[in-house]
């Protein structure tokens, strides 16, 4: 989820908070691995939803951050095709064969947020679709790498739109990545553009998420009337990727690593 937080400091975390985000986040990263075989042609994103809320709860015994957040009603996110984010599950949007789709995690482990989103795809999906989806990804991995004390937000910014600009693709402006920790949007504010020596200085211990949302069409997005569902305001497929990092003393790590490791997919 990407709302954008009121601003202040952002804080600089321990040796002690930084272990207890990285459980929180690891435990979120679980919750998308398990999801990984029911993404399939014939599933409701209600169905998804009901299988992550069970899992978070029964299994990993930690709380569905998103329900009743700002009055979202359900457990994650599903942006499905033209949908930037903060899709809401329902029982009616049925998943057919060569649809994309984002799911979007966040849970509460002993006080602290886990949160990180991956994209799914369901059946043949055609090769542009699979291309936005691939360079999201790097565009991803790219923001992170540039994680570093003395580094900018618009240094993160700038490898991020570089990728994406570089393969044709649009960066959403609307929505953004976050500070996280005890709070779920908390500063600073991660713009996924920008330009380099920009913008706030990071410093060792700031937590937060590097989640960019790229269009194969126009930046523009469009909020519909329920209040949370963000589409691509031409129409055009949208794609989204989050992990949660932390700046260490020499970079970066990255604290919702997926536990079934990174596939085909170079980790960050």
């Amino acid at each position: 989820m990407a709302k954008r937080p009121l601003r202040r400091l952002p804080p600089l975390h321990d040796k002690l908070d930084i272990a207890k985000s990285r459980e929180a986040g690891q435990l979120a990263a679980r919750v998308l691995s398990m999801l990984t075989p029911h993404v399939q042609a014939g599933v409701s994103t209600e169905h998804l939803d009901k299988l992550c809320h069970d899992f978070i709860v029964d299994e990993l015994k930690c709380i569905p951050a998103n329900i009743g957040y700002h009055g979202f009603p359900k457990t994650v996110c599903t942006s499905v095709n033209e949908v930037v984010c903060h899709g809401i599950p329902a029982a009616k949007e049925i998943l057919k064969d060569g649809d994309i789709v984002n799911v979007d995690v966040a849970l509460i482990k002993d006080g602290w947020f886990g949160d990180t989103s991956r994209m799914y795809t369901v059946g043949n999906v055609p090769a542009k679709a699979k291309k936005l989806i691939d360079t999201t990804y790097e565009a991803m991995v790219a923001g992170i790498r540039a994680v570093k004390p003395g580094a900018t937000l618009g240094d993160v910014g700038h490898a991020i739109q570089t990728v994406a600009h570089r393969d044709g693709f649009s960066v959403v402006r609307d929505y953004c990545g976050h500070g996280i920790g005890q709070i779920y949007h908390d500063e600073p504010q991660v713009l996924h553009y920008g330009y380099p020596g920009q913008g706030m200085t990071l410093q060792e211990g700031m937590i937060f998420t590097i989640e960019p949302m790229l269009n194969m069409g126009k930046h523009d997005t469009k909020e519909l009337d329920d209040g949370w569902t963000v589409i691509t305001k031409d129409k055009s497929l949208s794609a989204q990727w989050e992990h949660m990092v932390v700046v260490t003393a020499t970079g970066y790590e990255v604290l919702t690593t997926w536990p079934d490791g990174t596939g085909t997919y170079p980790a960050p």
